[in-house]
This record gives C-alpha cells, structure tokens and sequence, in this order.
C-alpha cells in the first residue's frame, strides 16, 4: 500500500474549520442584529454565496484551506454549531459534503442543494459515461457526455456552470426570504453574478470550437463538466481516477495506461489536482513535463489570496486555453 494522498493535520483542519472567508460581507458566528446568516462547506460556495449576499449577509465557509483535500475533512462541534444557526445553508451535495447535509438544520432554515439542480439530462449522461474509459484507448464517440464518475454522478458541479448560476439565484431567493428589505439588491447581484458566468461560458465555447473532441486526461473527475462543455475529452482510465479520488492506490494496469496516455502524448494537456496529490500523481506530473505534454493546475477550493469565484475560474480557463493551444492540437 503506498502511502495516502497529501492530507491536512488534525490541527490544521481544525484551524481551517473555523476560519472565515474573507470576503465582503462576511463574518463568524450568528448575526445579532437581524442579518441573514449563511454557512457553506467551502470557500469556492462560500464565495458565489458572498457575491450574492454583498454587505447584506453573512457568509462563512466551514472548509477554507487551499492545501488539503475537502473530501477528508471532518468538522468540529463549533462547525455543526454554525450550520445550525444558519438561516441559509449552502452544500454541494452529491456526498461531497455529507457533514454538512447531516447537520442539524435551524428551524425555518433554507437548504440549498448544489447537486439537486443538475438536470435529469446530466445525471442521465455521467451514468452512462461513468466508465467509459476502462481502457486508456476506449476513448469516447464524442464530447458531448460528461467526464469519468465512475458509475456515479460527478460530485463537483462546482465546475459546471450553469449550476453555479442557478446556485446564485436560488441564494437570491433564499435571501430575500430572510431579508425581504433587500431582495432586489440580493437579486440583481445574482443577476450581475449570472451575467459574469456567461461570460466564463463564452470562454469555454472559444475553447470547443478550436480545440473540440482533444483527448486530455484529469488526475481526477475534478473539472469533468467544465471540460465537457468546453469540447474536450477525459481519456483517463476510469479506474484510476476513481482510485486517486478515493485516496487510493491505482492498478498497476490502470497506472501504466496513464502513464502511455502522456509518454504518447495521446493526452494533449494534463489536468492536475493539486489537492489530491500523493506519489502516484506526482510521478505523473514530471512525466508530463518531461514528455512536453502542457500541464494545468486545477483547484478544489479557492487559492490563496483569491476571493472571487469568477476570478478563480477566469483564470483556469484561462489556463486551460493556452495549455491547448501550446499543445499544436488546434483545428
């Protein structure tokens, strides 16, 4: 057994647990002066949150750390204590977060459940293609399913972004509700908010009509919806990656099949976690490299001395877009 992915000490997590994000708008603990408070699982929902709720809310995210891997985090009795003062409560849903989903609930709180608004569709296509890449030259007909879940539905819509829209309207909503004094300040900032996703979206519809149908290959499922609706195709074998998200060790079969995709440069750009990183994955990334294959750096949560979601995923896409076209695989 080798040994596990980078993980976050005790006393680490439990500092992260109850730090703030800070952003505009954002404070610990309940409000007393009749603010609506909001508690999300971590910052990248906290910060979509805060956009919203701007000076009129208070948003605290109960996983801040841009190092460790929001999967294993465990919270503290003070952070099962802030979900239950909430009158908003924000998760990701999908088991991503599941402390959160079991937390005790204040009375009259709202729950906003990020993985409820993927449509039927997007359920319908991650089972599908859940395992479409049992092997490493399987790849997919076309680009228009959702990247490897391994049976499952990926949990990390916060990388697709038409539910992150959604998620900042159904914020407004809850918001409103709370403070109805405010409700048209909470719903043109989900508006504006919305209005920057297309923005993002308009990126990502640059990338698929220069660069649809490129193989590329993820460490893990991470971007799997942003790299669907950008054209691209997540050529690694499904069990590896389903191996490194759950913090294991992939097959020797699977590992070698990765490491062919990049030695071959089947895979035109390497998606790499940089939280969840263990040997394995590192072995990978200097592979890459020194196979001249294009490198992106992907996130969970958001980088130090970043606050904003659209800043935070501006930049990505941003990224990915040059990795691609540093490749030579434009059409």
């Amino acid at each position: 057994m080798r040994p596990p992915r980078t993980r976050l000490t005790l006393a680490l997590v439990g500092l992260a647990s109850t730090a703030t994000l800070a952003l505009a708008g954002c404070s610990g603990g309940g409000s007393t002066d009749g603010t609506p408070t909001v508690v999300t699982s971590t910052d990248v929902w906290a910060s979509v949150a805060s956009a919203v709720a701007g000076d009129k809310a208070d948003v605290t995210a109960l996983y801040t750390s841009s190092e460790g891997d929001p999967h294993e985090f465990e919270p503290s009795a003070s952070d099962t204590a802030k979900a239950a003062d909430a009158q908003v409560v924000l998760i990701n849903g999908g088991h991503y977060d599941s402390y959160l989903e079991d937390a005790p609930k204040a009375d009259g709180a709202t729950v906003v459940n990020a993985f409820d608004l993927l449509s039927d569709d997007e359920h319908e296509h991650a089972a599908e293609h859940g395992s479409e890449s049992e092997h490493a030259d399987d790849h997919a007909e076309s680009g228009e399913g959702h990247a490897h879940n391994h049976g499952e539905t990926n949990e990390h819509v916060f990388y697709d972004l038409v539910v992150v829209g959604q998620v900042a309207d159904k914020v407004a909503d809850a918001l409103a509700e709370k403070s109805p004094d405010n409700a048209q300040f909470f719903r043109d900032n989900a508006k504006k908010f919305t209005e920057q996703i297309d923005g993002l979206r308009a990126k990502l519809a640059q990338i698929k009509r220069a660069h649809n149908g490129t193989d590329v290959a993820q460490t893990e499922p991470l971007a799997g919806y942003m790299l669907t609706e950008a054209g691209l195709k997540d050529v690694a074998p499904a069990g590896f990656t389903e191996a490194v998200e759950g913090g294991q060790s992939p097959s020797a079969a699977d590992r070698a099949a990765m490491e062919d995709l990049l030695r071959t440069r089947t895979a035109k750009t390497f998606v790499y976690n940089t939280q969840a990183v263990d040997p394995v994955t590192e072995a990978l990334l200097a592979l890459a490299k020194s196979a001249n294959v294009p490198v992106v750096e992907f996130t969970e949560t958001l980088p130090t001395g970043v606050t904003s979601y659209i800043d935070w995923q501006s930049k990505q896409i941003d990224a990915l877009s040059g990795a691609l076209t540093a490749s030579g695989n434009a059409r």
